[in-house]
């Protein structure tokens, strides 16, 4: 009885299976990864020594660099048209929380006249943001 030799494969590994897990993995990252919206406008904010505010909900963001302009959403944009969008954002939100902020550098007026032109527009709450830096325990 002559018996049939089976031919001897070796073992190989599946490149599909790897681009599966690594493109759930890069799903993974993705979702649990968090990103914070910035403008890419570079400020030195002013130093706190412990946190005042710290509540979420619906907000805006409104930058003024150390030269005074003045950025929503990343777009530079005229007081007076920053008036307007804000305006509508709080047509459109209800009710819209403002965080201002100010480079430390910037004069005081221009932080005045951009919190004067959100209150006009219906803000109703203005927050100006500030570094935190926490003290050492003594």
């Amino acid at each position: 009885m002559k018996f049939q030799r089976s031919k001897h494969e070796e073992p190989t590994l599946g490149i599909a299976p790897l681009i599966d897990i690594v493109f759930l993995l890069l799903i993974f990252f993705m979702v649990t990864s968090h990103f914070d919206v910035a403008s890419g406008v570079r400020i030195k904010l002013p130093r706190i020594s412990r946190v005042i505010y710290n509540e979420t909900g619906d907000t805006v963001t409104v930058v003024i660099d150390q030269t005074g302009r003045a950025y929503l959403e990343g777009k530079m944009l005229d007081l007076k048209i920053l008036g307007e969008r804000l305006k509508d954002l709080v047509a459109e939100k209800n009710t819209v929380r403002l965080i201002l902020q100010a480079d430390k550098d910037v004069k005081h007026g221009v932080v005045v006249e951009a919190m004067d032109v959100a209150k006009t527009a219906g803000v109703k709450s203005i927050v100006i943001s500030a570094q935190w830096k926490p003290q050492k325990p003594l």
